[in-house]
C-alpha cells in the first residue's frame, strides 16, 4: 500500500483523507497546505492578509466610528436586511425555467454577530424561491475554529428550503466542506451539477476560492456543459469576471466586496477588497455577454457595522424576456 493510500491514524489525517477521496489529492493538499502556511503566520505574527487579523483593527474602527457617532446607527443598519430582486434576461432559456427564482446569500460570517444571523433566518423565511445558492464567507476569521461557523450554518440550513449549492470564499475553511455536506448544502468545488425542472435542464457550476486561495478552476467545473446548456456559475468574488466570460459562462453570481460595507453617502465605496473595476463592485453587469451580479452580502465583517450599503438577500428571476 503506498503511503498516499494509507489508514488514516489520527483526526487530521483522517479529515486529509475524506477531503482527498472527496476533492481529489491535488486540490486537498494544495488547500489545506496553504491554510496551515497562513495559519502560522498569523500566531507567529507574520504577513497577513487581511484587516480583521490586525488584533487592534476592530476596536480602531469601532472607535472611531462611535467618536464620529455614527456606530450605532451602522451596527443598526447591519441588522435591516433588504430583500433585493433582479432579472436575467436569457433568450435560449428553457420553458420550463420561465420565471424560475433563485435565491442568493452570500458573506454572511454566522459567527460574527447573532442579531444579524436571527435578521437573516427572518428574512427569508416568508420568500418564495425555486432554489437557493451561497457564494461564500460563512466565517467571522479568515483563520482558527470553525464550529461557530458551522453551527451557524446548520441552523441557516434548516430555514432553507430545498436543495442549497454553495461555494467557499477566502474566509472558510476547507475543513468546513465535510460539515457543510453533512448539513446537506451540496459543495460545488470546481464542479457542476445539471439541474432539471419539470424535465428540462440548466447547469449550475461553482469554483473554490479564487481571491486568496488562487484553487478555482473554470476548465473542470465547465468542460462538460453542454454547448447550447444555460449555464450559472457561482464564484465567491468577481474577480475572475474576465476569464469566465471568455469561458461562456451565461450568468455570474458572487459577493466578496460587501458592497464595500462602509461606504459615502450615495453609496460610494471607500474599498471594495477585491481586484477588479468598480463598477462590479455591487449589482448587476454584464461583460462579454455575460450577466453578472455581485450581492453585497448578508452580513459584516471586521466590525458588525454598515454605512450608506444596506445589506441583502437576493432574489434572481430568470426569464426569456417579453413573450
Amino acid at each position: 500500500m503506498t503511503a498516499r493510500a494509507r489508514t488514516p491514524k489520527n483526526q487530521d489525517e483522517l479529515l486529509e483523507y475524506r477531503l482527498s477521496l472527496r476533492l481529489g489529492p491535488v486540490h486537498a493538499r494544495q488547500r489545506l497546505g496553504i491554510e496551515r502556511e497562513y495559519e502560522a503566520q498569523v500566531f507567529g505574527q507574520g504577513s497577513s492578509f487581511h484587516l480583521e487579523n490586525v488584533t487592534a483593527a476592530p476596536g480602531l474602527i469601532s472607535f472611531c466610528l462611535k467618536l464620529a457617532g455614527l456606530f450605532r446607527r451602522g451596527q443598526a443598519n447591519s441588522r435591516r436586511l433588504d430583500t433585493a430582486h433582479n432579472r436575467f434576461i436569457l433568450p435560449t432559456l428553457p420553458a420550463a425555467f420561465e420565471g424560475f427564482r433563485i435565491l442568493h446569500l452570500t458573506d454572511l460570517h454566522v459567527d460574527m454577530d447573532e442579531a444579524n444571523l436571527q435578521a437573516v433566518l427572518k428574512k427569508i423565511e416568508p420568500l418564495e424561491y425555486d432554489l437557493c445558492v451561497l457564494t461564500g464567507d460563512y466565517r467571522k476569521l479568515t483563520w482558527g475554529p470553525v464550529d461557530g461557523a458551522l453551527d451557524g450554518m446548520s441552523r441557516l440550513r434548516d430555514a432553507i428550503r430545498g436543495e442549497a449549492y454553495a461555494v467557499l470564499g477566502n474566509h472558510d475553511s476547507i475543513r468546513m466542506v465535510p460539515g457543510l455536506e453533512d448539513m446537506g448544502y451540496v459543495l460545488l468545488m470546481n464542479e457542476m451539477l445539471p439541474v432539471e425542472h419539470q424535465g428540462e435542464k440548466i447547469y449550475l457550476a461553482g469554483v473554490d476560492d479564487a481571491h486568496y486561495y488562487k484553487v478555482h478552476n473554470l476548465h473542470r467545473a465547465g468542460d462538460d456543459i453542454p454547448i447550447d446548456g444555460v449555464s450559472v456559475l457561482l464564484s465567491h468574488t468577481p474577480e475572475i469576471w474576465h476569464e469566465a466570460a471568455h469561458a461562456g459562462y451565461d450568468v455570474f453570481l458572487c459577493g466578496h466586496t460587501h458592497g464595500g460595507q462602509i461606504c459615502l453617502p450615495g453609496g460610494i465605496p471607500v474599498t471594495l477588497d477585491s481586484d477588479c473595476p468598480r463598477h462590479l463592485g455591487r449589482g448587476y453587469w454584464q461583460a462579454n455577454g455575460m450577466q453578472g451580479y455581485t450581492s453585497p452580502g448578508s452580513g459584516t465583517s471586521v466590525v458588525n457595522v454598515r454605512l450608506n450599503c444596506p445589506p441583502e438577500v437576493t432574489i434572481h428571476t430568470l426569464t426569456r424576456g417579453p413573450q
